[in-house]
């Protein structure tokens, strides 16, 4: 596929998949787009439209001359690579998957522990099929150095604190940033400086003033966990005896999003909906109500037996509720109310680099998770599947076999991305979704991949909003 049309909230829009051009068109241009992508034939695209504006179908003062203008214009954005372009990133696919790469980013799973239940949750209470464990600083301190030996010349360096819940080690988190430091100090007058970025997830529990000023200081960024109204929330994230745990978080992390805001620090708010609130835009607008300004809200990932799990039905409702929270956002920028939603956010005039365009999040190859031992894996969803150790702190990678798979994945591996518009967005999608359900990691989670292709058009759609205001 390389035209995508839709009509969305009054906007009707053209989307030049290869080039990722957009084109918001009037109701003649946006014919003869999708009438010259299907026949191919200019002649019988006038001839096609002359008819239509016989019909009655546009409002023209000339229907030759403008129809004429309508398709010169499109020959001219052809001309500048901007629409009916060639795929850009296919004749280049071969050298793409024997690039050399670095590590750029680990996430450290400091606690396979964790102080709730959550219903939904792929790492099991924190135990991620194995034990309950807390990383020691020995092997903490081994995982920063395997990411400074291993960045190669990249100086910024991505480290996730993660678990189950991380502020269950929390003397283990200061100490690693305190190390991080050291090793960027070392760095410093090298050929390859670093520096660490941290990232802290937490469900807030735990969270406390001492924190909350250690992390304003130190975490590049700062993810808060809660699903949206209270019902919902302690249905699905309760502690381990069944108590919601909504009402104790809720004024830590509402003070933290305060605080991060007021600093200009990078935070957000993540929910997970589920079978049992479809309506999950109304968990949106709630926190957006609560006074968060960066929310994501990510459908669950489960097994089809579980009775939370989305099913292939809920799909067309869940499509509504994207448009539904895409008019209500612009709706709210217009009373001065405004609010980020994480899955609506799409540059249009930069984006991702080409490589993040083909196989997205680098998992298995710039990205690995660590486990409170030492284990690499390829992400945090693969963490217990023996399948996919890739080595230890001690070892560093010695299955590199499976590092030459995940450098394969990428849109072109994949036969179902060939046919999608939104392939160049999301980059084929999850690896670890992908295993799970079809047991490979070159296939595709369908259900994902509707909710991303609503999710695409939203934000272009957004993106459509905004120019016309300006």
């Amino acid at each position: 596929m390389q035209i995508h049309r839709y009509k969305s909230n009054g906007f009707n829009i053209i989307l030049d998949v290869p080039s990722s051009s957009v084109h918001v068109a009037d109701d003649l241009f946006y014919d003869a787009v999708g009438i010259l992508d299907e026949t191919g034939n200019a002649e019988e695209t006038r001839k096609q439209l002359l008819d239509g504006a016989a019909g009655g179908a546009y409002e023209l003062e000339d229907a030759e001359l403008e129809i004429s203008e309508a398709l010169q214009e499109i020959e001219e954005l052809k001309k500048q690579g901007a629409l009916f372009t060639a795929e850009p990133y296919a004749p280049a696919i071969e050298e793409f998957v024997k690039r050399p790469t670095v590590v750029k980013a680990l996430c450290l799973h400091v606690a396979h522990d964790c102080n709730l239940a959550c219903r939904y949750c792929f790492a099991e209470e924190g135990e991620y099929h194995g034990r309950r464990a807390l990383m020691s600083l020995e092997t903490g301190k081994k995982a920063l150095d395997f990411l400074v030996r291993n960045s190669g010349l990249r100086k910024n360096l991505e480290v996730d604190f993660f678990g189950g819940e991380p502020l269950m080690n929390w003397e283990v988190v200061k100490e690693l940033v305190a190390y991080g430091h050291e090793l960027e100090e070392k760095a410093r007058d090298t050929f390859a400086p670093k520096h660490f970025r941290f990232t802290l997830t937490t469900n807030g529990v735990l969270l406390n003033d001492e924190i909350m000023e250690f992390c304003n200081r130190e975490m590049h960024n700062v993810v808060l966990s809660i699903d949206g109204r209270k019902e919902v929330h302690d249905r699905m994230r309760p502690f381990r005896k069944g108590k919601g745990s909504y009402d104790l978080i809720l004024p830590k992390i509402l003070e933290f999003a305060r605080q991060r805001r007021e600093l200009g620090l990078s935070y957000y708010v993540r929910g997970t909906y589920t079978h049992w609130n479809l309506d999950f835009a109304q968990d949106v607008l709630h926190l957006a109500d609560l006074g968060f300004d960066q929310i994501s809200v990510e459908p669950v990932v489960a097994p089809p037996t579980e009775d939370y799990a989305i099913r292939p039905e809920d799909v067309p409702f869940l499509c509504e509720q994207y448009d539904f929270l895409a008019r209500e956002m612009i709706k709210r920028k217009k009373e001065g109310k405004a609010f980020n939603f994480f899955h609506f956010m799409i540059d249009l005039t930069g984006g991702p680099c080409v490589y993040k365009r083909l196989s997205g999040c680098g998992s298995g190859t710039e990205y690995l998770a660590v486990t409170p031992w030492g284990d690499f894996y390829p992400c945090h969803q693969f963490v217990g599947n023996e399948q996919f150790l890739l080595g230890n702190t001690d070892t560093g990678i010695v299955r590199k076999d499976i590092v030459d798979e995940f450098k394969k994945v990428n849109v072109y591996s994949k036969e179902e991305c060939s046919s999608c518009f939104a392939r160049f967005y999301c980059s084929g999608g999850c690896a670890a979704n992908s295993f799970n359900f079809t047991g490979g990691i070159n296939d595709v989670y369908e259900i994902g991949c509707r909710l991303q292709r609503k999710r695409v058009e939203c934000s272009i759609m957004l993106k459509a909003a905004e120019a016309a205001e300006e």
